[in-house]
């Protein structure tokens, strides 16, 4: 008896091409997870001191939620200054996974083709991103300005027991120019 041995090419590559798929969706969901230990709702407030001293009451709220795509986060921030209107300041991104294991990248506007994309920071627009490290969910904002300098806002938001820290600092051109700190509840 005589065996005729077949080879077979997808025989020898299903086990890698089904390791590949198995740990591609662990990455995305990994990612995924990361995010969504952040969803909900903080509230709170922070003194915010100027440079020549002054102190201004902010009130601060940030809602971080699920997208189809990745996640999003509004946030408000409302000056409290004596003898004026409260200012308030509201923004609110798109986050979507990029090919970096925990890094996001901002959907801000739809190009020609309807895909989210980044805004130009060339054009004066802001560059935004964001990155999950263990408990810190940080977003960047960085602009460039008319002359090439630049200024960078970094949003550190860290959950906590009730709640999470937030740690907000501006750099322009090197030199720190504010930190904002504050603990947000948990609503």
């Amino acid at each position: 008896m005589q065996f005729i041995k077949i080879f077979n090419p997808l025989k020898n590559h299903i086990l890698p091409v089904f390791s590949l798929i198995v740990a591609m969706v662990m990455i995305a969901t990994n990612a995924q997870a990361d995010f969504l230990n952040f969803v909900g709702t903080y509230t709170g407030s922070a003194l915010v001191v100027a440079a020549d001293g002054t102190e201004t009451p902010r009130d601060l709220s940030v809602t971080i939620s699920e997208t189809k795509k990745g996640f999003r986060v509004h946030w408000k921030s409302i000056d409290q200054k004596k003898n004026k209107s409260p200012k308030e300041k509201s923004y609110t991104i798109e986050f979507v996974p990029s090919n970096r294991d925990t890094v996001f990248a901002a959907a801000m506007r739809k190009n020609l083709f309807g895909h989210e994309v980044q805004l130009n920071p060339m054009e004066g627009e802001p560059y935004v991103w964001s990155r999950i490290e263990g408990d810190t969910l940080t977003l960047y904002s960085l602009h460039v300005a008319e002359h090439g300098g630049y200024s960078l806002q970094q949003y550190d938001r860290t959950i906590t027991k009730g709640g999470m820290n937030l740690r907000f600092k501006t750099i322009t051109d090197g030199a720190v120019q504010r930190v904002v700190e504050a603990f947000l509840q948990r609503q």
